[in-house]
């Protein structure tokens, strides 16, 4: 109750703050510009706390529409207004002494305003420019017949009906012209409700049905969102509309050439706290899914999980969850997700095992990148004497 307070007094400030600096804008009708901000203020807070209320979801599922044109300007409104407001209050503190407080702080907030638009503009264009990051993963006693696998590894699309299908078809295209032995999906398949499995089913199905063949086929895990959707009705819906392989606390062992190589997948922790039927991570149990001495490929969308597994012996873990923050300077090694994680973004080694944490192909929230562009990663095996993990700069998918 308190914090519900606490947030319903600070929109009272901020928005009262803006509509007392618009209030006499327009000469000769001083109401006008007030009036026109109130329904901006109406149109972006009233979804907010509708969705709180109801204890953080929607009472039918949220149409594309409506997540288009209700969700996202409340984001983005959320995003905007602290600093928007803020400009406008430094504004009147600074034009006070001279007699100009209001005009001041019009010009402050109006300004501040227009630079947090533009900032948003360049993430919305971010989101929009996929990229291939080319990995390679040398991996001691990888068998000679697995030197040079190529694993295509998308991650947190977030499908829903807001998702554009022309993307998703960008995103296949450029899967495909990478020419993978295998493809993984490492987590947040979809973005908040049951119902989208089917549409992010439709997707893994459209991977094959034309172009060449994935010969060691498409492996599945859960992310968070997938356990906040539901994640038994979500995995249902995998198992009905797509031929992919989910793998919770699950191995597969592939072969070829008469050598063997294991795909692990992890259950997410997200699990343990939703009460998400088998999806809390059982590193037990998928371990013992695996023949000894065969060299272990982990897919766990939580790189939180990586230290666990490198113990038990997974050479190298293909990660998602992070996003980058959707904001990074990766030539600096820094990301949004930087301060928060231990490993936030890019390869790790830690001795012999190996992490590759990708940034994810969708997005989450507002579609905003900048510096962690959506990415179709192609991970090369190396058989080596030492291990080791090194990634290429990030160029524009061309087949996209």
């Amino acid at each position: 109750m308190r914090a519900a307070s606490r947030f319903a007094a600070y929109l009272a400030l901020c928005w009262g703050t803006l509509l007392a600096l618009a209030w006499g804008a327009v000469p000769g009708t001083p109401w006008l510009a007030p009036a026109l901000l109130a329904l901006v203020a109406a149109h972006t807070t009233l979804p907010i706390v509708a969705f709180l209320v109801r204890g953080g979801g929607w009472r039918r599922y949220p149409t594309a529409a409506f997540r288009l044109w209700v969700v996202r300007p409340a984001l983005y409104a959320q995003l905007v207004l602290p600093v928007t407001a803020g400009a406008g209050v430094l504004g009147l503190l600074a034009g006070a002494p001279f007699g100009h407080a209001l005009a001041t702080g019009r010009v402050a907030a109006a300004g501040a305003f227009a630079v947090g638009a533009a900032v948003l503009a360049l993430g919305w264009l971010g989101s929009r420019r996929l990229v291939v990051r080319e990995v390679e993963a040398r991996v001691p006693g990888l068998p000679d017949a697995f030197d040079g696998l190529r694993i295509v590894q998308v991650s947190d699309l977030h499908v829903g009906p807001q998702t554009s299908r022309r993307f998703l078809d960008r995103v296949t295209r450029t899967v495909r012209a990478l020419s993978p032995d295998l493809v993984t999906v490492t987590g947040d398949l979809v973005d908040d409700r049951v119902e989208d499995a089917r549409i992010f089913g439709d997707w893994v199905r459209g991977l094959e049905a034309e172009g060449p063949r994935v010969p060691l086929g498409v492996y599945l895990i859960p992310g968070n969102h997938d356990v906040y959707a539901g994640w038994t009705g979500v995995h249902d819906a995998l198992r009905l509309h797509t031929r992919a392989h989910v793998l919770v606390n699950d191995a597969r062992v592939v072969h070829r050439d008469g050598a063997s190589l294991a795909l692990l997948g992890t259950g997410d922790p997200a699990g343990r706290t939703r009460g998400a039927d088998g999806c809390a991570p059982d590193l037990g149990r998928a371990f013992a899914r695996v023949p000894r001495d065969v060299p272990i490929v982990a897919f766990a969308h939580n790189p939180a999980l990586w230290p666990a597994l490198a113990e038990r012996g997974a050479a190298l873990t293909l990660s998602g969850h992070t996003h980058w923050g959707q904001l990074a300077l990766p030539r600096l090694g820094w990301s949004l997700a930087s301060p928060f994680l231990e490993h936030a973004m890019g390869a790790y080694q830690d001795g012999e095992a190996l992490l590759y944490v990708h940034p994810g192909t969708g997005f989450w929230g507002i579609p905003f990148r900048l510096g962690a562009f959506p990415e179709v990663a192609a991970i090369t095996l190396r058989s080596a004497e030492s291990a080791g993990i090194s990634m290429g700069a990030a160029t524009v998918a061309r087949a996209a």
